[in-house]
């Protein structure tokens, strides 16, 4: 039996394995999926983005995990908590990430996944703010950071002179929000 880390109506996330990567690899290699990336994953890289996650759960208690379509139990992607260096200055604060199959996109899936995410860091850590950043040009992202109740808190330049979008909510906040899942 698949030990699931949270449910929501239609998705599951548990941790990634090496079991995953030959469907890993197809989304991660696919251009238009990282199009927001400096390039696609080619197969080292996907390995070591699976290891990179193994790593943080046993650091953390948390990483990106597996997406699963419960309706047929596909894996359609990632979603979860990874601790980032957010304005560059060392410090790390938790941060919701994703990345869905472009089969799956405009269905709701990397809200719903994020919006799951977000309530466990709440529920599960210490953590007083949450954040979410991508490149100012990823508006789909903007989107699901909009849809978590988050605020944008500011843009900043990184060392290519590329827009970074910084969104966050704090728990206060999202206390007071009683954001559905």
């Amino acid at each position: 039996m698949t030990n699931y880390i949270i449910e929501t109506e239609q998705l599951a996330l548990r941790e990634l394995t090496m079991d995953d990567y030959g469907a890993w690899h197809q989304i991660l290699s696919d251009q238009e999926t990282m199009q927001y990336y400096p390039r696609a994953f080619d197969k080292d890289k996907t390995k070591s983005w699976i290891n990179w996650n193994i790593d943080n759960y046993g650091k953390y208690g948390f990483g990106l995990w597996a997406v699963i379509l419960k309706e047929s139990n596909e894996f359609i992607g990632d979603c979860g908590i990874t601790m980032q260096n957010i304005y560059g200055d060392g410090n790390l604060f938790p941060e919701i990430g994703y990345h869905i199959d472009k089969k799956f996109w405009n269905k709701g899936y990397a809200s719903q996944a994020a919006k799951a995410c977000l309530r466990y860091v709440f529920e599960n850590t210490d953590s007083e703010e949450v954040f979410s950043y991508q490149k100012a040009m990823n508006i789909p992202s903007r989107k699901v950071a909009e849809k978590m109740e988050m605020s944008l808190r500011g843009e900043y330049s990184d060392e290519k002179n590329i827009k970074t979008s910084v969104y966050s909510i704090t728990r206060s906040q999202f206390s007071a929000m009683n954001i559905r899942v």
